[in-house]
């Protein structure tokens, strides 16, 4: 088998595998009283099933071992990696009571945090580290005793980006599954087929999934489905040697809408905990009167240009393209987030039956 085969194999299991776990777990879901009921601000309108990320997990899971029963002869894999991905499992492991418990509870801000950083120093433990963050200048190595909080801290952060836009039906499992694949091929490129293995996987079972989750949603996320896509694709960049960069510009959408609901909130005098406040870009873009469709598409879009931006200038070597590139994703995001709020809070100002005034 060849390896473009091995990847299409694993990436259409993750996929075939998604949809009847996630049609298991909504009907669980049904049984047991695990619902999310909307509340005040959100964008949902009715009750839903919160554990399609569960099934999720399991297609996930399930097409990784299958990569480990077909495989091609010219793969190899390193002890190392395979240290950090057992260290992946048994966070994944962890995970799923916590986020349960978030589920049923909404827990506040502080336990979800210290649930989250648990999660993500298990694979820590077994070998997970930034050693170094490749830069359009060059390669900087980074001291050995911050190498692994570090990788605390990125885990941590992309499990929240992931988490925090999820608010729209189809919008957090199909910018990951766009992230994914763009971290796929980065690594394939790299010729890392152990580690380009892992996103492949996760875009298959996130797309399984979207095919419930797309407007109007049949089931969604909750916290088990949106903190293991973020977990899992902030361990991948690190595990793939720290492609920390190509995250974060692929991402770009829903980190700069999180750094920019919290200035705001900051700026207000309030908790950046605090919401209800619709925010998001995604609530704003309601509130401009998008439909949930056009809006998911379109951040889809945005989402899919810089990935494409990203891999056209894939190079080995430092480039200052790069910095380029990276200037204008924030600029142009930065912008759109900035118009955006202007848009909305105008609207906001304004009666919904207000009329024209004559001169």
């Amino acid at each position: 088998m060849t390896l473009e085969a091995w990847y299409a194999a694993v990436g259409l299991a993750a996929f075939v595998f998604a949809v009847p776990a996630v049609r298991a777990a909504e009907r669980i879901a049904w049984k047991v009283h695990l619902v999310d009921v909307p509340r005040a601000g959100e964008i949902q309108e009715r009750p839903l099933p919160r554990t399609g990320g569960y099934g999720l997990c399991v297609a996930f899971w399930l097409a990784i071992g299958l990569s480990f029963l077909i495989v091609p002869e010219s793969l190899q894999r390193l002890a190392a990696d395979n240290r950090r991905l057992l260290g992946l499992f048994i966070g994944s492991l962890v995970l799923i009571p916590l986020s349960a418990l978030d589920d049923y509870k909404r827990l506040s801000p502080l336990p979800q945090l210290v649930g989250h950083v648990l999660v993500a120093s298990i694979p820590v433990f077994f070998g997970l580290r930034v050693e170094e963050l490749a830069t359009p200048f060059g390669v900087v190595a980074i001291p050995d005793p911050i190498q692994g909080p570090f990788a605390v801290v990125w885990v941590v952060g992309m499990m929240n980006a992931i988490n925090l836009i999820d608010s729209m039906d189809g919008l957090s499992s199909g910018i990951a599954a766009i992230a994914a694949i763009v971290l796929f091929l980065r690594s394939a490129w790299f010729g890392q087929a152990s580690i380009a293995v892992l996103p492949i996987a996760l875009a298959g079972a996130s797309l399984g999934f979207l095919t419930r989750n797309w407007h109007p949603a049949k089931v969604i996320l909750g916290s088990g489905g949106s903190l293991f896509l973020g977990y899992v694709l902030g361990a991948t960049t690190v595990i793939g040697g720290a492609k920390i960069g190509t995250a974060f510009l692929v991402l770009a959408v829903p980190i700069l809408d999180i750094a920019w609901v919290i200035y705001q909130r900051l700026a207000a005098g309030r908790s950046p905990f605090q919401g209800g406040d619709s925010a998001h870009l995604a609530h704003r873009l309601r509130l401009l009167g998008v439909s949930v469709p056009a809006a998911v598409v379109g951040l889809y879009g945005v989402t899919a240009t810089v990935g494409a931006a990203v891999l056209l200038t894939h190079s080995v070597l430092p480039t200052l393209g790069k910095l380029y590139l990276a200037g204008g994703v924030v600029a142009g995001i930065s912008g759109l987030l900035l118009v955006v709020a202007k848009l909305s809070a105008r609207r906001l100002e304004t009666p919904p039956n207000a009329q024209p005034r004559s001169e």
